[in-house]
Parts: C-alpha cells; structure tokens; sequence
C-alpha cells in the first residue's frame, strides 16, 4: 500500500522488467560469443586445411615438372631477355672469358639448324644440343671445358663462319644501339620512324592511314572490299616509302633497322630499294610515337639462354 502511494510499485515492476531483459541479453550475447568462438575456430582450421593442401599440391607440381623434364629430354638451366646496361654487363663478362688456344666456339646458328657445327657441339654439349635447334637463329657461345654454354638471340644477326679462339668473339654492335642509325616501324596502317644515337631519339616522323581493317557485311561485296583495302594499303606504303628515304637521308648514315608487320616489312624494304642492317616482327601498338619507343625497345632485347 504504501509502495502504491509513494510511486514504487510501477517502478519496482520496470526493475524487474529490465533485469529480465537484461538476463535475455545476456544469454543471447553469450550464445552469439560461443557461435563466434566455433566460426573462429572452424575458419582457423578450414586455413590450415588449405595452407595444407596448397602445399601439397606445389609438392606434386614440383614432382611432374620433374618427371616431364625427365621425359622430354633436355631443358635450358636459365632464361633471361636482356637490354640496356644488364645485356652491357652480360656480354663484358663473356667477352672476359680466356682459355686456350681455340678453347672458345662463337658459332651463328641460322634458322635451319647448327648443321654445320653439330659436330663441335655435340662434342661438348651432348643432347643438349638439341636446346640450340630449339634457340635457332641465334649466337651460341660453348667453350671446349663445357663451363660456358649459352645462346643469344641478337637483333643484328651476324653473317660469319664459325670461330675457335682463346676467346668468344662478339660484337657490341650486334646487341646494342651504337652510334648515329635510322629505326622505322611500319605496319598495314601505321608509319613511325626516328633518328637514333645509340639509344636516344633525335628525330622524329610517323603519322597512321585510313585503312579498312575487316570486311563489313553492309553494302560491300567481299571482292570490292578486298580491292578498296589493297588500294588504301599501296597508298600508304607510298607515303611510307618517301617517309623512310627522307628518314634515312636525316640520319646521314646508311645504318637502317626496319621492324613491324613481316610482310609489309619485306616489302616496303624491296619497294623502296633498301637494304636494311637488320629486319624484325614486331607486335607494337598505339599512336605511331609510342608504338615507336615500344618496337625500338622490343627490337633491341636479346635472349639469354644458359644451356
């Protein structure tokens, strides 16, 4: 009675209300920490599971790569694309190399295969001569101890007989930019040439063409495409011929290196009565300067491989 009077009935009630609510939020709380503690748990072990398994698998992927090597013969020990000061540093340390009297073979591989040195390679590299068919065209560097055996894929392939010295005998110009050269890149729409000095652009030319690139099925017979495509192409390896004469009148040496698509390559060079140092596919894209820089970057990369 007096609790009625004085207020503390209806606020004992809400005390009693709460402290049940209270215990309701408790025991949910601990619920849902004893459901976390069990989800933490299980991740923790779905990880390990698969940090387990992941390891296994680089261990059975180790074993087959070992197997397949073992089954298909041969493999080259390193592979490395080199330019710039690294492919500098590479060739110093070959052309350091000294040994006896015709102790070194520098032979150039053509694309038909080290016929004509299978004989001294197979003394010193056994079946892993196979790995410079594989590397053709190239540079093959062996020395008679078999400590050195390694291929280089120059830009500028060299036109020389086979040679035994005390040493290898490369050229620095075969691998790198050297003096004052003309670079152009041509493809069926697109012209960029530069004068070079070794590796930096002192000149500039290159603009693109309307050529049609695929056959569209509205309006244009196949036959009629074909024909406009050819025209617009032959006008733009005229523009490309003047373009590449006067390139290489600026550059004041008769150094050209000629790159793009291989056959408008080809026949650009012969159009135009050119005898290029060196000629190279290459698969340059976007506007004709920085298509440019990416083929005189692309053409001047040699692959090292260390048999």
């Amino acid at each position: 009675m007096l609790d009625e009077l004085l207020g503390r009935a209806s606020l004992k009630e809400r005390i009693d209300d709460l402290e049940e609510e209270n215990e309701r939020l408790r025991k949910r709380y601990e619920a849902e920490s004893d459901r976390r503690a069990d989800a933490a748990t299980d991740r923790q072990e779905a990880e390990a599971e698969v940090n387990r398994l992941e390891d296994r698998i680089a261990q059975l992927e180790g074993e087959l790569d070992r197997v397949e090597a073992a089954d298909s013969g041969p493999t080259v020990r390193r592979r490395e694309h080199l330019r710039g000061p690294r492919l500098a540093e590479v060739l110093d340390r070959l052309a350091s190399v000294r040994t006896g009297p015709e102790g070194a073979l520098t032979a150039a591989i053509g694309e038909a295969g080290p016929n004509t040195v299978r004989d001294d390679l197979e003394d010193v590299l056994g079946d892993r001569v196979a790995l410079v068919d594989d590397a053709a065209p190239c540079l093959c560097c062996v020395d008679d101890a078999g400590l050195v055996s390694a291929t280089l894929d120059p830009p500028v392939q060299p036109d020389r007989d086979p040679t035994w010295d005390d040493r290898f005998a490369l050229e620095r110009e075969w691998f790198l930019p050297t003096g004052r050269y003309a670079f152009a890149l041509v493809r069926a729409d697109l012209f960029a040439a530069g004068v070079y000095r070794g590796d930096d652009r002192v000149d500039y030319r290159g603009f693109e063409s309307d050529v049609k690139g695929s056959h569209s099925k509205g309006g244009f017979s196949q036959a009629r495409f074909e024909r406009i495509r050819d025209e617009q192409i032959d006008a733009h390896l005229d523009r490309c011929r003047e373009a590449l004469t006067a390139t290489v009148e600026d550059a004041g040496t008769d150094r050209l290196y000629l790159v793009g698509q291989r056959g408008v390559v080809e026949t650009l060079a012969a159009e135009a009565a050119l005898d290029p140092d060196a000629t190279a596919a290459v698969d340059a894209t976007g506007d004709p300067e920085s298509a440019l820089s990416d083929a005189h970057r692309s053409f001047w990369t040699t692959e090292l491989r260390v048999l």
